[in-house]
């Protein structure tokens, strides 16, 4: 079967046009994580929190995770939560695994070293819902 000429010239647009927007997408997702855990730390994770990203990094030469949120509004005083805990069935966060206030620029770094286990993670940004991912990134 022979496609004509205009189906297949319109298709590649629109290929180039999803791809560009996946990757721009994707480019100004990493772009506003502000290197806050440090050197040597990869994002291997976000979410959007509301008014902001949730990241979550892991530095592979030391084992250990670190979560930071960001507001979409720098310089600017928000409401920001970070959490990171290794996964339990409770329901409570121990002492050093959330870092909740009012902040110019992020909140947290949390960090956490959890090798064989898995974690908790999330944060949230200007909103009273803070949204976590439950047992995951287990190793």
């Amino acid at each position: 079967m022979r496609i004509p000429r205009r189906l297949m010239s319109a298709a590649a647009v629109l290929g180039l046009a999803v791809t560009g927007t996946a990757l721009t997408t994707g480019t100004a997702e990493a772009a506003s994580y502000n290197s806050a855990c440090g050197s040597g730390y990869k994002v291997i994770d976000s979410m959007d929190v509301g008014d902001g990203n949730t990241f979550l990094t892991y530095n592979s030469s030391t084992g250990y995770n670190c979560v930071v949120t960001v507001g979409d509004a720098p310089g600017t005083p928000q409401i920001l939560g970070a959490n990171l805990r290794r996964h339990n069935t409770t329901t409570s966060w121990p002492a050093g695994t959330q870092d909740d206030g009012v902040y110019n620029y992020y909140a947290g770094p949390l960090y956490l070293y959890a090798p064989g286990a898995c974690i908790d993670w999330g944060g949230r940004a200007e909103s009273n819902y803070t949204r976590i991912n439950y047992g995951v990134h287990c190793g």
